[in-house]
Order: structure tokens, then sequence, then C-alpha cells
């Protein structure tokens, strides 16, 4: 046995533009029998009119964006890049070392692009972001269920509801503000994930989908009829954060000072905003630095021990009741911060926010990134939330696109955009392991 290296890259003295080209027409061809059908024929009445532009804006951006693509895995960048992220072979995989230490300088990169954005941003792009983010938070929880423990949960987006709602009736019922319900969301939803984990221990796969799947359509119908508590299909009001005590309202409830008039400032309805950016971010990053301490700590090499073979882990002597439940609490609780944020976000609850297709779109967010990968998941947040926002006119077509895209990517990654890599050890060529 030995630690393996990765061997310099080669690179190639030209491009090869006769398999750029082959790789864009059949990329063209292949848009154009998805797309043509469906983007091409628009209802108008009792008769189909035929969209041929719509079409062609489609394909022609399938074809450059694959021709781009291709150029640059040829190039030494590309070669560079593909060697850092290999999608062959076992999850077990070696870091190239140029790579992890550029990890470094892009990590801090992104951090400083992220405080200097709100300056540069309006309110329709801040909003954008801020979305963003609470899928980025949501995304991770269910990373760690599904992505490293290896339990598919059809129902995540219930403990995202307890989250947004705890906020919701702890403002009506209790009085409390938004730094009081953040961390009391998060236990709130933890433990309700402890609760779910206990009676699925001991199912697998379709079982543990269809257990999961029915505890959210419970919440949510919950949520639906309880109308003296939860106002119905109606939703609830939620109340903004406070910096300090200050509300960023135009004017403070019982006679306070508003943020504005208190700094000496005019009033500007993105200083909301601004704030939930700002604490959201710092609270992703919190999150980020937790999940990647916990993957290299034992509770996260057991997870991945779940994931792989959950006889052999019995058999080692790992505790499989605990390694599940700490699975799901801690997802739930990443879960039910999102809700929190996305509560004050948007100043009203209401069981329409909670649906399946939430729990779809945040379980393609975890396939589409990559399993157990966290730069991954963060990509692939940003992609299903910003990018429907960026094609709005197509948005009758939203589902459709998002199923063809999962089909594409099972087909072609389905280790996701960016696996998970972890440095390992390799026998040598020729030696038995």
């Amino acid at each position: 046995m030995s630690i393996a290296h990765t061997a310099p890259v080669s690179t190639r003295n030209g491009f090869d533009i006769k398999r750029s080209l082959v790789e864009t027409l059949v990329a063209g061809l292949l848009a154009l029998i998805v797309f043509g059908p469906v983007v091409g024929v628009v209802l108008d009445g009792y008769s189909f009119n035929a969209e041929p532009r719509r079409v062609a804006w489609l394909v022609g951006t399938v074809m450059i964006g694959r021709l781009l693509l291709s150029l640059f895995l040829q190039s030494a960048a590309g070669q560079r890049l593909q060697q850092g992220f290999d999608n062959g072979g076992s999850g077990v995989h070696v870091l190239a070392p140029n790579y992890k230490s550029r990890l470094r300088y892009i990590i801090p990169a992104l951090i400083v692009i992220a405080i200097v954005f709100p300056i540069f941003a309006n309110k329709y792009l801040l909003t954008v972001v801020i979305l963003g983010l609470i899928y980025v938070l949501l995304g991770l929880g269910l990373n760690i269920v599904v992505g490293l423990a290896g339990l598919l949960d059809l129902g995540y987006v219930a403990f995202y509801a307890i989250g947004a709602y705890g906020l919701a009736l702890g403002y009506q019922y209790l009085g409390l503000g938004f730094w009081s319900v953040l961390p009391l969301a998060a236990i709130a939803a933890a433990l309700a994930g402890c609760i779910l984990g206990f009676p699925v221990l001991r199912m697998h796969g379709d079982y543990l989908a269809i257990v999961t799947l029915g505890f959210g359509e419970i919440i949510r119908l919950v949520l639906n009829n309880w109308l003296s508590f939860t106002g119905g299909p109606n939703g609830m009001p939620a109340p903004s954060p406070t910096f300090f005590g200050l509300e960023f309202g135009r004017r403070a409830k019982d006679g306070g000072v508003p943020f504005h008039e208190f700094f000496g400032l005019e009033y500007n309805a993105n200083y909301k905003f601004l704030f939930i950016y700002i604490v959201l971010f710092l609270v992703v990053l919190a999150v980020l630095y937790i999940k990647h301490r916990l993957t290299r700590m034992p509770v996260g090499r057991a997870w991945e021990a779940l994931r792989e073979d959950e006889i052999a882990c019995r058999s080692m002597g790992l505790n499989h009741v605990l390694v599940k439940l700490s699975a799901f609490t801690l997802g739930a609780s990443t879960a039910g911060l999102a809700g929190v944020f996305f509560a004050t976000y948007q100043g009203f609850v209401n069981p329409s926010s909670f649906t399946f297709f939430e729990s779809a779109l945040i379980l393609a967010i975890v396939v589409l990134g990559g399993m157990g990968s966290t730069v991954g998941v963060v990509i692939a947040a940003f992609v299903l939330t910003v990018a429907p926002e960026l094609l709005r006119s197509f948005s009758e077509y939203r589902v459709l696109l998002f199923g063809v895209l999962m089909v594409l990517m099972m087909i072609w990654r389905p280790r996701g955009l960016i696996r998970i890599s972890r440095t390992g050890v390799v026998p040598r060529k020729g030696v038995a392991p």
C-alpha cells in the first residue's frame, strides 16, 4: 500500500476543433428533440401556434454552451480541472495537490465577493440571492441525510415548514420576535427529526421514502386544515428582523424609533433585505463550517459507513440507531433555520409554500450537486433557484425542464456536478489490496 500522488497533467498543443463541432451538433440535436415539441408549440385557445424563435434561442444557447465547454475542457486549465474532479472510479479519490491549495484562495475570494455584492445590488437581485441562500441551507441539511447517511427523505419540507410556522406562531401567540425564534425553531425542527427517526430506524429505500413522504404531507395538511390555530390556507403574518430592537419599517410599532431615524438615514425598504442577507450569509458560513468539521469527525465517517453498507456498519460495532438519529436531527435543524429566514423574508407564510415539489426540488439540489459534496450543493442550489428567475418567459415549462435536466444528469453525470472527493490510499499496480 502506498499513498497515491497525482501525476502531472499533460496538455495538448492544440484544440480538436472537429471533435468540438461534432459534440456541439449532437448537443443541438438533443436540445431540438427535447425543446421542439414542447417549447416550440404554444396553446392559443383551441389551436396550436408554432414558436420557432423560442426553440432557436434555446437550441442556440445549448450549442454555444457546449462548444465553449468542449474547448475549455481541452485547454490546460480544463484538463487540470478534470484531474481534480475525476468522475471515474470509486467514491474514495485522491485530490490533486494544487487544487487543494487553490481552495485557500478561492474560498476567501468568494467571501469577499459576497460581502461586496450588496453594495451594488438592487432590491430584486438581493431578494433572488437571499432565496438562493435559503435553498443552500436546505440543500446542506438534506445533504447530511441523503448525501452522507444515505437515508432517502422525501418529506424534508416538513422541517422547513416547522421553522417558518414557528416564527409566525411564536409571534402571533407568544409575542416572540425573529431572534428569539431562530434558535427555538432549529430545536423544534431537530426534535421533529428525532421523532421521525425512531419509527423508520428499520426501514430502507422505498419504504423509508414513502414514510417520510407521508410525514411531509401530514404536516402540510395539518397546517392547511387547522384554521383556528394556523389560519389554514389564508396563512399567517411573520415578523421582520430587528437590529438591537430597531425595526426596518417606515414607522416603528408602539412609538419606537425605526432603524433609519436612529442612524439619521433616509428610509429605504432595502435595509430590511440587506440585513436579512447579512445574517443569512453568516448563518450559511457557520453551517458550512460545522458540516465541514462533522464530516471529518467520527460521526461523519459513521454516516458514510451507514450509507455504503449498514450491515457492515453494525458488524463493526457502530450504533446505527444513534447514527441515523443524528443525521435526521442535524438535517432537520438546518431546515428549521431556513424556514425562519424564509418566513421573515416573505413576511407571510401559508401551506402552499411547503408542497411535495419543494421536497423534490431540495432533493434535486443534492443529486445535481453531488451526493455528499458541499461545493456542488451550493452551486446547484443557486442554479435551480436563480435560473427560473432569469428564464421567467419559460416559467410554464419549469417542471418539464427540471425533469429533463435530472434525467440528463443521471445519464451523463450520475455522481453530480462535483462528486465528493477524499484523500485516501490505493494499492500499487500489480499488488493485491
